[in-house]
């Protein structure tokens, strides 16, 4: 998207709630999805704000990404080029524009299966 019409954008929206995008929620696409690889980023916005997040099925912390907006969507793409809705609005979740895996999420990614089992 053009940076002229992206600044506009945030500003006609910009008393609007913030979407934020939600790492609880994409580490269960990533779990659910046995993703290897995905990113992070805002579709409309694609270019500007996009950066890997997990690499071979670990978290990566790439320098480029910025994951909240008043206009576009927080998505997360895997392998493929399916991008997945993934975000909350700013007063229901405890990250920012600039969270990048925070401490629960890599809990939560830490976390296995309950594999039950009987004897």
């Amino acid at each position: 998207m053009r940076s002229d019409l992206a600044f506009t954008l945030g500003e006609v929206f910009r008393n609007n709630p913030m979407k934020v995008f939600n790492w609880s929620e994409a580490v269960s696409l990533i779990k659910t999805l046995k993703l290897k690889n995905a990113w992070a980023g805002l579709i409309e916005d694609w270019d500007w704000t996009s950066g890997k997040i997990l690499e071979n099925g670990s978290p990566y912390i790439d320098r480029w990404g910025y994951l909240a907006s008043t206009w576009a969507t927080p998505v997360l793409v895997d392998d493929n080029g399916n991008a997945y809705e993934c975000w909350c609005w700013e007063y229901e979740c405890e990250w920012n524009c600039d969270t990048k895996w925070p401490f629960s999420a890599v809990l939560l990614m830490m976390e296995k299966k309950d594999e039950s089992f009987t004897r």
